[in-house]
């Protein structure tokens, strides 16, 4: 089975240790691995991290991150390429090419200029994760204060959610707010995703998504991609193990629906992936899914939803 995976720190991780080549890199994923599992494409985000951006500004963290991947989509180009839409991925596969396709985590580049979303596209993103742990322009993150967590999206997030939509780009309502993740709901016209987040009901971690999250997604024809840190995956966890992953897609299925669950396994910004250990656990986690789905199922988890969605997303 190809696998899509929707969300990784690679590139975070790549920048912030100044390492030479995605090829070979130590962590939890490179394109050697990726290779090896039998990877599709990968969703890499160029995740703005608050400690690192300075009196710059967010838009110019996003601008360095932004040439690093760009190197290295030109260093590798003999075995992954940039994907824009569906066609593309489908091409570079008949051409024997892995495909990646650029996101950003956290909203915060915004500020108050929307029409940084419009030069953002025009550079090859296709998903921006409206929020990430702290309050934006756009709107709140997930909070354990139910009043914090019921707060919804600003004026500018909606503005945003129709811009993208009419652009044809995937919002990410993961570290969302449930109040911020009802607003997409309503306003937005196509499919939305979480793209690495788990469930509530198993897990009591505020990023994870409810029940009824979790159908309105799947009736929203959206999707969650499930996520590999050990915290999402159990309560007081440290430990990631593949049947607590295998749990959460099944749970996730029984709400969301099969059309509506993929992988997001958030490698590279997490400390410990745990017996995944890394983007070669994909292999092990195929194993352990062939005992509990059928072809066609983990085919749709693997790879299909996801192709699915971008399609509706992109038009392409």
């Amino acid at each position: 089975m190809k696998i899509i995976d929707m969300h990784c720190d690679t590139i975070m991780s790549h920048y912030y240790n100044r390492e030479e080549n995605l090829y070979d890199r130590e962590g939890h994923l490179n394109l050697k691995m990726m290779k090896k599992a039998d990877a599709l494409a990968q969703f890499f985000a160029i995740y703005l991290m608050r400690p690192e951006i300075d009196e710059n500004g967010p838009y110019s963290l996003f601008e360095e991150m932004y040439q690093l991947y760009l190197k290295q989509m030109e260093q590798n180009a003999d075995v992954i390429r940039p994907a824009y839409c569906c066609e593309d991925i489908l091409r570079n596969q008949a051409e024997g090419k892995m495909s990646s396709v650029l996101t950003i985590e956290d909203g915060v580049f915004v500020e108050d200029h929307i029409e940084r979303i419009q030069e953002v596209y025009d550079k090859g993103v296709r998903l921006i994760t409206l929020l990430w742990n702290f309050e934006n322009s756009l709107g709140y993150p997930s909070s354990d204060n139910v009043k914090e967590h019921n707060l919804g999206l600003k004026p500018m997030g909606i503005e945003a959610v129709e811009m993208m939509n009419r652009l044809g780009m995937i919002i990410d309502v993961s570290h969302m707010s449930e109040g911020g993740f009802y607003d997409v709901a309503q306003h937005s016209k196509v499919p939305f995703v979480a793209s690495h987040s788990c469930a509530r009901a198993l897990c009591g971690h505020r990023r994870n998504l409810t029940d009824q999250q979790l159908r309105t997604l799947g009736s929203k024809g959206g999707m969650v991609g499930v996520n590999f840190a050990p915290f999402f995956l159990k309560d007081d966890s440290e430990y990631a193990e593949i049947s607590q992953v295998i749990e959460h897609m099944q749970y996730m299925v029984s709400k969301a629906g099969i059309e509506s669950v993929g992988l997001g396994s958030d490698f590279d910004g997490i400390d410990d992936a745990g017996e995944i250990k890394n983007y070669e656990g994909y292999i092990r986690i195929l194993e352990h899914m062939q005992t509990v789905f059928t072809d066609d199922e983990i085919d749709k988890i693997c790879t299909q939803n996801a192709m699915r969605v971008m399609k509706d997303v992109f038009g392409k």
